[in-house]
């Protein structure tokens, strides 16, 4: 089997390109972690009592950038290996000399510079557990405790409000997955569907490389256009990724409407911190916007307003119960649509 990439080095290069924390004492590390491992626990029954949801406890780990690094290197290595030799295609001798070097410097580089802004991640992919009588794999939640700790500094918010605002949306992702028992299989089931449309009749990798760089050139020059993956991906694969952006859509904005549905309720400053976390998501220097922009990071953004939007339009109409019925099946998930025209979805599903 093709080994897609030297996933050793591209820890390696994360670690080494990645920025240092805040400085803070050993006594203050301790206390950091034990205080957001209590509100990790805290934000659950939150977030089961307001989305009617009842998920798992799936183990919390509170990570440093590093960590968080290697967390997704090992779970992307789990999803992406069983796909090489899809996603290589038929590589000539110095691709497979190289290629997964190149492809872990790069893989690297870019987990470098997100570690540096994630502030917690549910992993559905890494640091699987068995369980203990239905031996499903279980993900991990991670909490990126310099980056929570630099966040509210930054922002002037109360730690203990802010640090259980972020528990709430990051619980909310574990509530999704461990809560929906074919969430997970069809979620990975979408990424092998996207290997599978990248065969060797498709348009030549050389093509699409170079697409890809003008694709960089755009960003640049900060035009709208879509991105690196879009000049990347073939035309059997755009239907694909249509249904997997729908989703993660989906999933980022239920998580937004659920931290803030909440956080009044247990958040006296709720509003202040959403006003400075969305003023702070939105700047950033010349050189900071073309790098989300390229990585993807922009897209994000756009993602958590409108899947947002989306939910709450949904449960303002018809009410949380009748929305819980998006976590039925794959068919009645959201298209792309349907998440700029909620009615449409309400009208096909059914109130």
């Amino acid at each position: 089997m093709t080994q897609f990439v030297d996933w050793e080095l591209a820890a390696r290069t994360a670690r080494s390109l990645g920025k240092t924390g805040p400085a803070v004492t050993f006594e203050e590390a301790a206390a950091i972690v034990a205080d957001l491992r209590r509100l990790a626990d805290e934000a659950a029954g939150h977030v089961a009592a307001f989305t009617g949801l009842e998920g798992g406890g799936s183990p919390v780990r509170v990570v440093d950038r590093p960590d968080w690094a290697r967390a997704n290197i090992d779970g992307l290595a789990r999803v992406i290996e069983p796909l090489a030799d899809k996603l290589a295609g038929n590589p000539g001798p110095l691709t497979r000399a190289l290629g997964p070097r190149v492809t872990a410097v790069q893989a690297g580089t870019v987990l470098a510079y997100l570690s540096g802004r994630v502030l917690g991640q549910y992993e559905i992919f890494g640091g699987a557990e068995k369980g203990k009588q239905s031996g499903e794999e279980k993900g991990q939640l991670l909490l990126v405790a310099p980056n929570i700790l630099e966040s509210e500094r930054k922002l002037e918010a109360d730690p203990r409000d802010f640090r259980l605002w972020v528990c709430l949306h990051e619980v909310a992702h574990r509530t999704q997955f461990t809560a929906v028992p074919w969430l997970r299989e069809h979620f990975t089931a979408e990424i092998a569907a996207f290997a599978d449309a990248s065969g060797p009749d498709e348009e030549p990798w050389t093509e699409r490389v170079s697409r890809a760089v003008s694709a960089i050139a755009e960003a640049t020059r900060d035009n709208d256009g879509g991105g690196v993956m879009d000049a990347v991906i073939t035309e059997g694969q755009k239907a694909i990724v249509d249904r997997i952006t729908a989703l993660m859509t989906l999933l980022e904005g239920h998580a937004e409407y659920v931290m803030d549905g909440v956080g009044p309720e247990v958040i006296g400053t709720v509003a202040q911190i959403r006003g400075k976390f969305d003023k702070r998501r939105s700047a950033g220097n010349p050189i900071e916007r073309v790098i989300r922009r390229l990585l993807g990071v922009d897209m994000k953004m756009r993602q958590y307003a409108e899947g947002r939007a989306y939910v709450e339009a949904v449960v303002t109409r018809v009410g949380m119960d009748a929305f819980n019925r998006v976590w039925t099946s794959p068919e009645t998930l959201p298209t792309r649509a349907e998440l700029a025209d909620p009615a449409a979805w309400i009208a096909r599903v059914g109130p």
